[in-house]
Order: structure tokens, then C-alpha cells, then sequence
């Protein structure tokens, strides 16, 4: 007699090992994606708010130099120091024009030298304490030469700064941080 050996068919698909590991394949994958789509959020998030606050800036810095400061016909000096610039838009009375400010406003939140805006770069208003809503701060300075008389150049200083998330505990006060800085020199010319 013959004898017949009977194999065993071959089973097709995967064994549970293979598909563990695959599956802890695949979530380190979406694990590493993740990570990406959350850097790339907050890179585009400081990206619009430095893009929000340069603009800030450069509006402010032309608020600035957009005041008379020049000479009159008779060589006589012409400076605006009564336009509000802590406004938006600016009055022409009622504030401190292109005065030389105080030490520190560039520091600290001086009125006449400061303003406030939301998250949208809209203006809330001016004074020493922000108002609810700000997000962003933005402090001026402007310098006279000191060895003439009258000054023939000023040097103009915005800065902005947009107010961080509060601490979980709230123990700690919010952080400000200083986003665009923007510098300008003006001499008195004939106008």
C-alpha cells in the first residue's frame, strides 16, 4: 500500500503580530503628521501676528511723519505739537504732536505715547492702562537733538508689542512681547 501524505494548504492573510505592527506603523506615522499640522499652525499664527504688528508699525510711523516739522519762508522752525496722534484717526488738537516724549515711553505705557489694539489691528483707544480687548500695545518716542535750538531733527520710535496668553493659574500676569520695532530719523527741511 501506498501512503498518502496530506499537506496542510496554505493559509492566506496576515497573522496578528503583522498587524500590530503595521497598525504601530501607521499611528507613529499620523502621530508624526500631527506634530507637523501643529508646527505649521502656530508658525502661521506668528506669522500673521508679526505681519499684523509690522503694519501696525509702519501705519503709526506715518501717522509720525506726516506732522509739520520743517521751516517757514523766513527760516522761522514750523512743528506740530498739538496734534493727537494717540488717536485714530488723529485729531489736530488736543494732544502732543511730535513733542519730545518722556523717558521711558518706549518702556512703559505713557499717555500720549501709547495706544491700544485688538487682535485685528483695529484701535481701541489711548491712555496709560489698556482697555479690554487689547491685544496689541503700541509705544512711540520721539527724540529732539539736543544741541540745537530749535531742534533740526527728531528721531521717531514705534514699537509693538502683543499681549501673551495668561498663565493657567493666573497667578502670573500676562507677558508682553515685542513684535515690530521700527526707526526713523526726520530733518527740518523748507516747506
Amino acid at each position: 500500500m501506498k501512503q498518502v501524505s496530506v499537506s496542510c494548504s496554505r493559509r492566506s492573510g496576515f497573522t496578528l503580530l503583522e498587524v500590530m505592527v503595521a497598525l504601530a506603523l501607521l499611528m507613529g506615522a499620523l502621530l508624526a503628521v500631527a506634530q507637523l499640522l501643529v508646527a505649521a499652525a502656530r508658525a502661521a499664527g506668528l506669522s500673521r501676528d508679526l505681519t499684523i504688528a509690522t503694519c501696525l508699525a509702519a501705519q503709526k510711523m506715518e501717522q509720525l511723519r506726516g506732522l509739520a516739522w520743517g521751516y517757514d519762508i523766513d527760516g522761522g522752525p514750523i512743528d506740530d505739537a498739538e496734534s493727537d496722534v494717540a488717536r485714530w484717526p488723529d485729531a489736530a488738537t488736543g494732544g502732543t504732536g511730535l513733542t519730545a516724549s518722556p523717558p521711558g515711553s518706549l518702556g512703559s505705557n505713557i499717555a500720549g505715547f501709547a495706544d491700544y489694539l485688538d487682535e485685528a489691528g483695529r484701535w481701541l483707544g489711548s491712555g496709560p492702562a489698556p482697555p479690554p480687548g487689547t491685544v496689541f500695545v503700541r509705544r512711540w518716542s520721539i527724540e529732539a537733538d539736543a544741541g540745537a535750538s530749535p531742534p533740526s531733527t527728531l528721531t521717531l520710535h514705534v514699537v509693538v508689542l502683543r499681549q501673551g496668553q495668561p498663565s493657567p493659574s493666573r497667578t502670573v500676569e500676562r507677558r508682553w512681547t515685542e513684535m515690530a520695532h521700527v526707526l526713523s530719523a526726520r530733518a527740518r527741511r523748507p516747506t
